[in-house]
């Protein structure tokens, strides 16, 4: 994991862009949202291609567009904050955004907002593959007597 001046930023942009909207609104009524703030770019929805690679390894193909919704905003001191989100969701692009502004002001504030996130989307992929793994099948080959070796 990368431990630069970016990688706790990196870590709340990717959690924020796969936490559920009250998941958002929750964590920016606990920090509070920012109090002078400038859109530099409104919610808008765009498509952007998605890559691929054969096998893990190959060589890179498009695989196929998918929608996403971004937004910008500056703060009064110049932070800028800006939010990504897969989807038509404005709001969660701006819920995003200004999560972004207010911790790049105070990163402090960050860990006791993620770690339940963290803890939310992690609950939400076991629960998944419990539910994978309730329908996996088990395939055995009966050997008959003349092929045994």
């Amino acid at each position: 994991m990368s431990t630069g001046p970016n990688s706790l930023r990196q870590r709340w942009l990717s959690l924020f862009s796969r936490a559920d909207l009250p998941v958002l609104q929750s964590a920016l009524d606990e920090i509070g949202p920012p109090a002078d703030l400038h859109w530099l770019r409104r919610p808008e929805t765009g498509a952007v291609m998605t890559r691929g690679r054969m096998g893990g390894s190959g060589a890179p193909f498009n695989m196929g567009e998918m929608t996403v919704t971004r937004a910008a905003v500056r703060l009064a001191d110049g932070t800028v904050g800006m939010g990504y989100a897969a989807g038509r969701s404005h709001l969660k692009a701006e819920l995003i955004t200004q999560l972004d502004a207010v911790l790049q002001q105070n990163p402090d504030r960050a860990e006791p907002i993620l770690v339940p996130i963290e803890t939310a989307l992690a609950q939400g992929k076991a629960e998944s593959a419990r539910k994978a793994a309730a329908t996996k099948v088990e395939f055995f080959t009966l050997v008959r007597g003349e092929n045994a070796k």
